[in-house]
């Protein structure tokens, strides 16, 4: 679902909390995106955009890749906090790979606000 400017939506604490925590690590790293996924047990992950020179992923495979190798099973959520206007297809398809059809991708600007929640399909 993507979000108009007069949608009003009501966001879980914890889906509040992803975003911060996705905020934080863009602001905090200095890099282009940063994102946080939650997995089925309520942990966290949270990750910046990988920019080298043998690897690039981007914050949203990142915290994925991290959630998967500490044995995360499925995702509840996950968030990302950059200046594009939409999820990229290759960040959907990882939430969709751990979390399943329908898990949300929150969309949000450098400001923190929520621009689009988009289901993984």
């Amino acid at each position: 679902m993507l979000l108009g400017m007069s949608d009003i939506v009501e966001l879980d604490p914890e889906d509040k909390k992803i975003i911060t925590l996705a905020r934080s690590a863009r602001a905090r790293n200095g890099v282009a995106e940063g994102a946080a996924v939650r997995d089925e047990t309520g942990r966290t992950y949270v990750a910046g955009t990988v920019a080298l020179e043998s690897l690039r992923l981007s914050a949203v495979r990142t915290a994925v890749a991290m959630a998967v190798a500490s044995g995360a099973r499925s995702l509840e959520a996950a968030a990302v906090v950059t200046e594009a206007e939409q999820p990229s297809p290759e960040d959907l398809a990882a939430v969709r790979d751990l979390g399943g059809a329908g898990t949300p991708l929150l969309l949000a600007g450098p400001d923190g606000v929520l621009r689009a929640s988009v289901e993984a399909r």
